[in-house]
């Protein structure tokens, strides 16, 4: 499914909800109060590279973040069973990350991507770099070399992403975005602008003090967490691995077009 235009925004939602990137997502019930109860036990795997203190503690109040910022269901006693993406949010948030990439276009900023879900992102990633640096941004090329305990972190399609064992790897870590802004400083060249990313690598970023937006699941809280609070400036709502990566397609054409990155 090949991008061929630029849907409405009831477009979008119809196919957010057909492809179940929103909507009722394949994501169970269980699954997610699971890890907002482990995020909140101070579990450092769920805090995706940011620092979250004892702020969330009470599982209950991040419940009720998830469900004002993504649509989950709000009701503390509904254990299992299918949970939700409310689509509406996922467009809302793809109109904030539209604008902040409008800025970014504006700017000629320095702008770095980087994905923990390359069998589902990558390529939403790959699209968005190559209309900013077709506006005029500079793309950041991580320096090599670059290894945490999971593996090597290396650039493809100008999206930095991990590699283990001549496979690009899912990962929740923010060790590798620690690794590239280490290196950046130690090399003297400038940090990013703005970080469009996921996971850790968003939110590690954003606890860096720089610029971050990016994607996350409904399980994965902590970035919806720190945009509550203001760390990081976007997280969009959806599910970040569906059946088939070229479902993103829609919504890469409705975000490039909203953020004035096309040509139609």
């Amino acid at each position: 499914m090949p991008i061929s235009g630029t849907p409405s925004r009831a477009q979008l939602v119809d196919h957010l909800v057909r492809t179940r990137i929103a909507g009722d997502v394949a994501t169970p019930r269980e699954n997610n109060l699971s890890h907002y109860r482990l995020l909140a036990n101070s579990d450092r795997n769920f805090w995706l590279g940011l620092e979250l203190g004892d702020r969330w503690a009470d599982e209950q109040d991040v419940l009720a973040v998830m469900a004002e910022r993504v649509g989950v269901n709000d009701d503390p006693e509904y254990r299992y069973g299918q949970d939700t993406i409310d689509p509406e949010l996922t467009v809302d948030g793809l109109d904030r990350l539209a604008a902040r990439l409008r800025k970014a276009a504006e700017g000629r900023e320095r702008v770095l991507f980087a994905t923990g879900h390359p069998g589902g992102l990558l390529d939403v990633h790959r699209a968005t770099a190559a209309a900013l640096r077709a506006a005029g941004c500079e793309i950041v090329v991580i320096p090599d070399g670059l290894q945490t305990d999971e593996g090597y972190v290396m650039q493809f399609a100008d999206v930095a992403v991990l590699e283990h064992g001549a496979t690009l790897w899912h990962t929740h870590s923010g060790e590798p975005m620690r690794a590239i802004l280490t290196a950046l400083e130690q090399a003297g060249r400038p940090l990013p602008d703005l970080v469009v990313a996921d996971h850790g690598w968003a939110g590690y970023a954003a606890q860096h003090g720089l610029d971050s937006v990016g994607y996350a699941d409904c399980n994965d809280p902590a970035l919806f967490l720190a945009e509550s609070e203001g760390t990081l400036q976007v997280a969009v709502p959806l599910d970040d691995h569906v059946v088939s990566p070229r479902h993103y397609d829609l919504m890469t054409a409705y975000l490039l077009a909203a953020a004035g990155l096309t040509e139609d």
